[in-house]
C-alpha cells in the first residue's frame, strides 16, 4: 500500500487535503478595533485640513495687512527706474544699464 503525498504550494509535504477556506466573521473586538482606527484615520485627516486651511487664511491675512500698509503710506514713491534685480543683488547676474541702449561701435571709426 503506498499512499500518494501531496505537495502545497511552497512544496511542502501535506498529509490532509487541499479545501477551500470560507470566510470566517470578525470577532465584535476586531470589529471595534477597525472602527475606532478608521475614526482616529478621519479625525487626524480633518484636522490637517483644519490646520492647512488656518495657516494658508494667516498668509492671506498678513498679505492683505502688508498691501494695505504699502498704499497708505505716503513716504513711498513710484521710482523712475526699475526695481532692483534680485539676481544682480545676489552677485549672480551683472548689473546691466536699464533705459540705455547698448553702445554700438561706428564701423567708420578707427582708433
Amino acid at each position: 500500500m503506498h499512499r500518494e503525498r501531496k505537495l502545497t504550494p511552497f512544496g511542502a509535504a501535506s498529509a490532509a487535503p487541499i479545501a477551500p477556506v470560507h470566510h470566517v466573521p470578525l470577532s465584535p473586538r476586531e470589529l471595534r478595533a477597525q472602527a475606532v482606527y478608521r475614526l482616529q484615520v478621519g479625525l487626524f485627516g480633518l484636522g490637517g485640513i483644519i490646520l492647512l486651511i488656518s495657516l494658508a487664511n494667516v498668509v492671506m491675512e498678513r498679505v492683505t495687512l502688508a498691501n494695505r500698509a504699502a498704499a497708505l503710506d505716503p513716504t513711498v514713491e513710484a521710482s523712475a527706474t526699475a526695481a532692483n534685480d534680485p539676481l544682480v543683488d545676489m552677485g549672480v547676474a551683472p548689473e546691466l544699464p536699464v533705459g540705455a541702449a547698448p553702445a554700438q561701435q561706428n564701423p567708420n571709426q578707427q582708433h
